[in-house]
């Protein structure tokens, strides 16, 4: 029989990627998310979907039922203007991750994953742009991300608990800013190459070549492209490591590199104007990649540029699709 997997957050971005992947590969799925299935980023007719609120106990055991396989992505989260402004409502995530575990127990599912988040680090190790790469002792002592992190680190430790006193066999990741389309890209929840993709399209739409970049350019943040992400998420998985892994790339860019990498991109050079009062997070982040190239011999490797095109043309589709589809007729036409 074909395993079942349970994809939670199935809807979201990173979530709608793993589903279409673990479809690939012949998997029965199951995804779950809090969205109306009109705002599912991907919706997937062989995947049986649920619209569920996983901070519910009753509803993660109707997610978990007869599943082999669980993957917790869902979560309340967004870029570092959501963090900042919503401790409460990211803190909250716990209730889906403990009641998810509980059900995953309960259900006798094989494994149990959880999406952590480089946020889960100290913030004393990450005030320099020039940062030393983040290893996974530099989570303790504990100092994460005010909110979101600290969700992150507590739900690490109910994971390492339910291996240690309930047998649950659970894997878990520290994501490092995921990056790709068919994500969030306008609204307040977008990360950084999403918003500053969609800074510079809307720029070349309307003809106003100024940008405005929060902070002041020089944070510092590696970025993932999402077909990294899913492959690196189910290797964790499927492997013998039980301690919290850092998924991510290891190119480490400053914000404003990050703009002139789009902006050559679209073929364009802007004025950039700094809003210092905006929310910026660290002043820099990278991964140390040392231990899952120890464990798998593998780690993220797609180069942010090629990933950023791709990303840069799917939102383009998005904010204009006539001229996107123009752009490909032109394209195919000139072959």
């Amino acid at each position: 029989m074909a395993e079942r997997v349970l994809v939670c957050g199935g809807g979201g971005f990173i979530g709608g990627h793993l589903v279409a992947d673990l479809l690939r590969q012949g998997k029965k799925v199951r995804a779950v998310d809090l969205k109306p299935f009109e705002e599912w980023f991907q919706m997937f007719p062989d995947a049986e979907s649920f619209q569920l609120d996983l901070r519910d106990k009753e509803s993660c055991a109707r997610a978990a039922a007869d599943v082999d396989l669980v993957y917790n992505l869902a979560a309340d989260m967004g870029g570092m203007g959501f963090i900042e402004h919503n401790k409460a409502l990211c803190m909250l995530s716990v209730l889906i991750n403990t009641h998810l575990l509980m059900a995953a127990k309960d259900a006798g599912a094989k494994r149990f994953f959880y999406a952590s988040s480089a946020c889960a680090y100290a913030a004393d190790k990450q005030t320099d742009p020039n940062v030393t790469a983040l290893k996974e002792e530099d989570a303790y002592p504990a100092m994460p991300e005010d909110g979101y992190g600290w969700e992150k680190l507590f739900s690490e430790r109910m994971c390492r608990h339910f291996l240690e006193d309930f047998g649950t066999v659970t894997r878990m990741a520290r994501y490092h800013n995921v990056y790709g389309p068919y994500g969030t890209y306008d609204g307040g929840r977008e990360k950084a190459p999403a918003a500053i993709c969609r800074k510079v399209i809307a720029a070349k739409l309307s003809g106003d070549h100024e940008i405005e970049i929060w902070g002041d350019g020089k944070q510092t943040r590696s970025f993932m492209w999402i077909d990294d992400c899913v492959k690196g998420t189910q290797m964790i998985m499927k492997g013998d490591f039980t301690e919290p892994l850092n998924l991510g790339s290891s190119e480490l860019v400053s914000i404003d590199q990050l703009v002139d990498i789009v902006e050559d991109i679209a073929g364009m050079k802007l004025k950039r104007r700094y809003n210092l009062s905006a929310p910026k997070g660290v002043n820099g982040r990278n991964s140390d990649n040392t231990l899952i190239r120890k464990i798998f011999n593998w780690e993220p490797s797609t180069r942010l540029r090629e990933g950023l095109e791709r990303t840069y043309r799917w939102i383009y589709g998005q904010m204009a699709p006539g001229d996107a589809k123009a752009a490909r007729t032109s394209a195919q036409a000139a072959r």
